[in-house]
């Protein structure tokens, strides 16, 4: 399978974005069978370049995380990457997850500080990882991999010095080895534009920056995940979703219009890329892709061979 980074490149050279989705470990095996089975099949048909597989709070699900992988890459031969967090983890048991990756022909990993279990402060595992600039330096120190990291278009939650401060924390995992950036989820592209303006222009981060976008599917669902990562929902959107009240159906249709037009924008700004947070779900994202004229455009992974309204 491909480096994210040579995707990338790919693209570039193609004048074409890379397309790529995000899932989570189901709670069940059930649920863990939808998602191999019908979800990511049917996000196929959309020609994406890569996914990634996240890795639960505490890292709770890093077994899963590495099941999930491993069959995307057997089975539907698309390249999958693997998260992988500092919480609960010294540096011998970094040092043997990636040793598991590696031999599952895993060659990508997004490296996080993560989320302790219950909430509550982070606090460094002793003989382990207190920021993910410490674990990206060891990760690109094993050698053999690609190495991704989250970005904060509107600052981390927990950097209460603020985002410009955060921004200098993301140049540090970027100076330690980071290949290319993730971004959090948010709604209003003028956060995104004034992210990307600073830390190129200004701090100099010269590797791929992917927005990452998610298609609102409920008004609760949406608030309860905006307080959580500190996401700002702009005030004509949260206009809407309050117009649209409890009515799922009509709210999720809104959010696929909202996130093209995001999109879109996004693209004529030159994004190298678009990242689907996808809840685990095919249908919203589908059409998204489709809209955007990007779906079954033909992947760039493989280098073996070859807006009104919406920034408010």
């Amino acid at each position: 399978m491909p480096m994210i980074r040579d995707i990338y490149a790919n693209g570039l050279q193609a004048g074409r974005p890379v397309i790529s989705f995000e899932f989570f470990p189901p709670k069940t095996e059930q649920g863990e069978r939808t998602l191999i089975e019908r979800t990511i099949p049917a996000l196929l048909e959309t020609g994406p370049d890569y996914c990634s597989v996240t890795y639960g709070a505490g890292g709770g699900t890093r077994d899963k995380t590495l099941r999930i992988v491993d069959s995307i890459q057997r089975e539907h031969r698309l390249t999958a990457v693997a998260h992988l967090t500092c919480v609960n983890s010294t540096r011998e048991e970094v040092a043997e997850l990636l040793r598991q990756i590696a031999a599952l022909g895993v060659q990508n990993v997004l490296a996080l500080r993560g989320d302790p279990p219950g909430g509550g402060e982070f606090s460094a595992t002793p003989g382990g990882f207190e920021y993910s600039s410490q674990l990206v330096r060891f990760i690109r120190a094993q050698g053999g991999f690609c190495i991704g990291v989250a970005g904060f278009p509107e600052g981390h939650i927990a950097c209460k010095e603020g985002k410009h401060a955060d921004w200098r924390h993301l140049k540090e995992k970027v100076d330690a080895g980071a290949d290319f950036i993730l971004t959090q989820l948010f709604f209003d592209n003028t956060d995104f534009f004034e992210f990307r303006d600073h830390v190129t222009g200004k701090l100099g981060i010269n590797v791929p920056l992917i927005p990452g976008i998610i298609s609102i599917l409920s008004a609760t669902q949406i608030r309860r995940f905006t307080s959580l990562c500190g996401a700002r929902v702009p005030a004509p959107l949260a206009a809407k979703l309050d117009l649209l009240g409890k009515d799922d159906a009509a709210v999720a249709e809104f959010g696929i219009e909202y996130a093209a037009r995001q999109c879109e924008e996004l693209l004529r700004a030159g994004v190298p890329g678009l990242h689907f947070y996808t809840l685990n779900k095919s249908a919203s994202t589908v059409r998204i892709v489709n809209e955007l004229g990007l779906g079954k455009a033909g992947a760039v992974g493989d280098v073996s061979g070859g807006g009104a309204g919406y920034s408010t």
